[in-house]
């Protein structure tokens, strides 16, 4: 080939693959106004192959909320559940207004009297007491009616527990007077008299003692064989006497 017609193949060859760039610039940036026609009506190329699948687009916005739907069916009650713990206890409330007064309950069964259970005594002297430290025998008897005294023994004799009164009134005369009250080989009570020559004194005491089933409780003139102390005296119109008896017993032992 001439060298001339050689120059006139590459300058339309060259124009032909410029105007193909200006069709794939065209398709870049407007898809929509591709050609119908393009440089394939002078070389019409190979199909390509099918290019990979891009990456997944982003999440698009929520849309708007639907309306509210209608209420369903009420479900089967579910299993009892297990009991729970104890609650700590809490604060105490306010006191309350008094309410109204009951009505009367049925009246009780009759109950013991304290009366039922007696004991007493009231005796007296006939003649001058001579002994120190034995028992003082009150011979005369103004009551003795439950024998709870002896008058062989001089002593009161406990049946009934609970709580006595005991007294004694005492003449002297010739020599001065002392007297003790004993409890079960005790002294609990004593009184002294001075003897005033040719005169007649009196002597007296008085004490409440709770007492225990068998206790003992007796007068006896107080000390040695040596002190003259055996003033206590009785006759036909002075007298000494020696009283006690059960103010109320003790319920739970008899």
């Amino acid at each position: 080939m001439k060298p001339e017609s050689t120059l006139l193949f590459c300058s339309l060859a060259l124009l032909v693959k410029l105007g193909c760039y200006r069709e794939v610039g065209a398709e870049e940036v407007a898809p929509s106004q591709r050609p119908r026609e393009g440089c394939a009506n002078w070389m019409a190329g190979a199909p390509g192959y099918p290019g990979h699948n891009g990456m997944p687009g982003r999440d698009g916005r929520d849309g708007v909320n639907g309306q509210k739907g209608e209420k369903g069916e009420q479900g089967t009650p579910g299993p009892k559940g297990d009991t729970g713990s104890l609650g700590a206890t809490g604060a105490a409330g306010p006191q309350g207004t008094p309410g109204f007064a009951g009505i009367p309950g049925l009246k009780g069964e009759k109950g013991d009297s304290a009366s039922t259970y007696r004991s007493a005594f009231s005796v007296g002297l006939t003649t001058r007491v001579p002994y120190p430290n034995i028992p003082i025998k009150f011979s005369k008897i103004f009551y003795n009616e439950q024998n709870h005294y002896d008058t062989i023994t001089g002593k009161f004799r406990c049946s009934t527990p609970g709580v006595y009164y005991f007294t004694y009134h005492l003449t002297v005369y010739v020599n001065d007077a002392k007297v003790s009250l004993y409890k079960k080989n005790k002294s609990i009570l004593i009184t002294y008299d001075q003897y005033q020559k040719d005169n007649v004194d009196q002597a007296s005491g008085s004490v409440v003692l709770h007492l225990e089933s068998g206790d003992e409780v007796w007068l006896q003139v107080y000390g040695g064989d040596d002190d003259d102390n055996t003033g206590v005296y009785a006759d036909n119109v002075n007298d000494s006497t020696f009283t006690g008896f059960l103010l109320y017993p003790d319920l739970d032992n008899v």
